[in-house]
C-alpha cells in the first residue's frame, strides 16, 4: 500500500511554533515516527510539505495513479484551499484529513474545512498520533 502524506503551511515550524497547541515535536520527528509505524503495517510512505498551495496541488496531481491513499494536513489552507479540494477531486484520491489540534476548540474560522466532505475521514485533536490513527485505519482496508 502506497500512501502520500502532505503537510501544508507552517507545519515545517512544528516544535518552534506555538508548542502549547502543536506540541514540541518537529515535523521531522513526526515523519520518522510515522515511517516506523508504516513499516510495521507494510506501507510505503512518501512525505511532502509546502507553504505554497500551488506546490501542494502539483504534488497531489503527480500522485495520480501512483499512490493508494492521501493523508493531508492542509494547515491554514484547510479553510480556503479550493485548489487543493479540486486537485483531490480530479485525481479521485481517497483522502484522510488530519489536524494536530482540536480545531473545534479553537477560533470559529478553524471549524470550517473545504475538503472534509470529500474525505473518507477526518482526525482532529490527537497531535501526531492522528497520522498513525489514519494509517491504522488504512491498514485495516483491503485494497
Amino acid at each position: 500500500m502506497k500512501i502520500l502524506i502532505i503537510n501544508g503551511p507552517n507545519l515545517n515550524f512544528l516544535g518552534k511554533r506555538e508548542p502549547e497547541i502543536y506540541g514540541s515535536k518537529t515535523l521531522e520527528m513526526i515523519n520518522n515516527e510515522i515511517e516506523l509505524f508504516g513499516k510495521k503495517c507494510k506501507m510505503e510512505i512518501e512525505f511532502f510539505q509546502s507553504n505554497h498551495e500551488g506546490f501542494i496541488i502539483d504534488r497531489i496531481q503527480q500522485a495520480y495513479d501512483k499512490i493508494d491513499y492521501l493523508i493531508i494536513n492542509p494547515g491554514a489552507l484547510t479553510h480556503y484551499g479550493i485548489g487543493i479540494r479540486d486537485a483531490i477531486l480530479s485525481t479521485n484520491l481517497k483522502t484522510i484529513e488530519v489536524h494536530l489540534s482540536n480545531v473545534y476548540s479553537r477560533e470559529e474560522f478553524r471549524h470550517k474545512s473545504v475538503i472534509s466532505d470529500i474525505c473518507i475521514g477526518k482526525i482532529t485533536g490527537f497531535g501526531s498520533e492522528g497520522y498513525k490513527m489514519a494509517l491504522q485505519y488504512l491498514s485495516s482496508l483491503k485494497k
